[in-house]
């Protein structure tokens, strides 16, 4: 498995690289990159989670569900815990090393180490961690009290909640879909990665290289996003039985990705600086390609 995902990193860094020059080409603008992120929120992503949701109503499954809620929503809040404590006065930082990037770059590598039917398991993840970003995520970048970062009408109208709420729909009735529209979600799913990994070249190609490999804090994100969150989510995960070790790679997969790209669309969003955010997201990634095949083969031994 370690090294499966090894090869699949390194596929989709020469995906990255294709965003990367495409964008110093001039073939592929700022706006086209906005436009790249809005396929990947509206349609991609919310493709691959109901896609994870098409299986078999089975007693194991309904358990699984469950019990990976469960797992998501501890290891998020220990993830959020641990770099608030750390990055108290790095706002941009507690929020990148908080929330990783399970839906783009996560669900690829659980697809290709596990299989498509173990996506199923990371919906939980996802979602706590999205409702994570709006609540927690923008009180920190902006210094509001939690209350007045939570926007619960924009919350429901997220994407990613609407995709969960139908793919448990189609869950829990097993209602069957026409073949056209399975497919047409595939395809659409089948979009995730590349247009991911193109928006991470996009990224690299916006920012001082030199300046970028001289910060030290941006280690220090990286660090605490793909070593010490992973460890401590190692140990949670390690509670849970050897019967579950399918479910318990999938969350330590989400839990071990790079920073998720939203903190740059946040900070962005509510005018921090975006350029800093970018860059947490550029080291980190770069970094996984060693840190997450190291993370997952010490699980194997433990496990």
């Amino acid at each position: 498995m370690v090294l499966v995902l090894a090869k699949q990193i390194l596929e989709m860094f020469l995906l990255a690289g294709v965003g990367y020059l495409l964008f110093k080409a001039g073939k592929i603008s700022g706006e086209g990159s906005r436009t790249l992120g809005n396929i990947l929120i509206y349609v991609s992503l919310p493709a691959v989670i109901i896609n994870g949701f098409l299986v078999e109503r089975t007693p194991e499954h309904v358990s699984g569900i469950l019990l990976s809620m469960a797992g998501a929503l501890a290891l998020i809040l220990v993830s959020v815990l641990i770099s608030h404590f750390i990055f108290r006065n790095n706002p941009i930082g507690a929020f990148a090393a908080a929330f990783s990037n399970p839906g783009f770059f996560g669900i690829p590598l659980v697809i290709a180490s596990l299989g498509r039917e173990y996506v199923f398991y990371a919906a939980c993840f996802i979602a706590f961690l999205n409702i994570g970003q709006w609540t927690y995520g923008v009180s920190r970048l902006t210094g509001q009290p939690l209350r007045q970062g939570f926007a619960l009408k924009k919350l429901i109208r997220a994407p990613f909640v609407i995709a969960i709420t139908v793919g448990l729909v189609l869950f829990a009735t097993q209602l069957p879909l026409p073949g056209i529209l399975k497919d047409g979600l595939s395809a659409a799913a089948g979009l995730n990665t590349p247009l991911a990994m193109f928006t991470v070249g996009i990224y690299l190609a916006q920012t001082d290289l030199k300046k970028m490999l001289k910060d030290r804090s941006l280690y220090a994100v990286s660090a605490v996003r793909l070593l010490l969150i992973p460890l401590a989510a190692l140990g949670i995960l390690s509670l849970f039985p050897a019967s579950l070790n399918g479910m318990k790679t999938v969350l330590l997969i989400a839990a071990a990705c790079p920073v998720g790209s939203n903190v740059a669309v946040y900070a962005q969003l509510h005018g921090k600086d975006y350029p800093y955010a970018v860059e947490t997201v550029v080291i980190s990634t770069a970094l996984s390609l060693a840190t997450i095949p190291l993370t997952v083969w010490v699980s194997s031994v433990i496990w």
